[in-house]
């Protein structure tokens, strides 16, 4: 999982606007896509120069520009020069430490999101900072590096069936936000089942290493809810928002991503208090297993301090004592100390201590 501070000295000093990539480089080579469409017109490329992008922005028809890779900074300005975007716009989609957070700027609209993936091998959570412009008729994405959840996206792009060829491009923003929160529930899934999973081996055979795994899933749940929470007010600006890039018509669309959101957030508050019920119930687990070793040496200690004292009186080596010279006594303390030791056992069940 991503740190949960991250360090941003390299910022430090700089005036506003300037701009630097702060975080991990993740791609050593910037790639750029452009998907532009209309009902009965698509094309798809992929843009070795920066300078091709430019004719999108007047087209009628609506363009999704997808820059992965964020390092190549001469690139990110050239873009923003040519769409009017600010610089502290850009700035933000440079410092991959942003919170989620949208912005109005009345020519276009400025979002700040987290996609958050699962890897298959280890079951890893990994993190992404995905920013988009919305314009009257392009969508703008920035992410760190290849890969990501828009997928589906693409392919109802590619594809005559569906609503999306037939919307603006504030509906195309909105089907990239909904692709992010609905992978949300795939990595709550997985993560459900390591609850799951957990709950069984504390109940069963709690260990240190199951306590690494609570404290990592925690923390886990901690940088969750970082990440979607602040997501419902975006959601939430964007419906209540009266800007002329929204359309009426999208508000309803909007409506549902933001009952997912609460769903997710709902979710994740709900895996929050069961891994800190998890950590509660693993020390009364470790608890409950030191009680049993210590009642253990506890009978032992009770069955042998009165055998240990008649050990103890007779072991004395006094010159003078009577039942040394009785032909029986030894046979008889013997007796004597088997039977106080199976009267304190058959006491002890009896009291169902043992």
């Amino acid at each position: 999982m991503t740190r949960l501070i991250k360090k941003s000295s390299k910022s430090k000093g700089l005036p506003p606007g300037a701009l630097i990539h702060i975080g991990e480089k993740k791609t050593d080579k910037i790639k750029i896509s452009v998907m532009d469409y209309s009902i009965g017109k698509y094309d798809e490329k992929e843009i070795k120069k920066i300078q091709d992008c430019f004719a999108f922005k007047r087209k009628p028809s609506i363009s999704w520009i997808n820059i992965d890779g964020l390092h190549e900074i001469d690139l990110i300005e050239k873009l923003g020069k040519c769409f009017d975007i600010h610089p502290l716009v850009l700035e933000d989609v440079l410092n991959t430490d942003q919170r989620p957070k949208m912005e109005d700027y009345e020519k276009y609209i400025f979002f700040v999101l987290k996609m958050l993936y699962t890897e298959e091998k280890t079951n890893e959570i990994h993190s992404e900072q995905v920013s988009l412009i919305l314009g009257n008729n392009f969508v703008i994405s920035f992410q760190e590096t290849i890969g990501d959840v828009f997928d589906s996206v693409r392919e109802r792009i590619r594809g005559t069936k569906g609503r999306i060829r037939k919307m603006g491009a504030d509906y195309l923003a909105y089907a990239l936000i909904d692709a992010i929160v609905d992978n949300y529930y795939v990595v709550l899934e997985k993560i459900g089942e390591k609850i799951e999973s957990m709950q069984e081996d504390i109940i069963s055979n709690p260990n240190p290493e199951t306590l690494q795994h609570i404290y990592k899933l925690k923390r886990d749940m901690i940088y969750l809810r970082k990440s979607v929470w602040p997501l419902r007010e975006v959601i939430n600006g964007l419906i209540r928002e009266e800007s002329k890039l929204i359309k009426k018509s999208t508000h309803i669309y909007l409506r549902d991503l933001y009952d997912h959101t609460i769903q997710v957030i709902d979710t994740i508050e709900t895996y929050r208090d069961m891994v800190s019920g998890m950590l509660d119930i693993y020390m009364s687990s470790i608890s409950n297993k030191m009680n049993e070793v210590m009642k253990v040496l506890t009978i032992f200690a009770a069955i042998f301090i009165p055998l240990t004292f008649i050990a103890g009186v007779y072991g004395m080596n006094f010159q003078y004592m009577p039942e040394l010279s009785i032909p029986w006594a030894y046979p008889t303390v013997w007796i004597v100390i088997i039977a106080v030791g199976v009267s304190l056992l058959g006491y002890f069940k009896h009291k169902k201590w043992i």
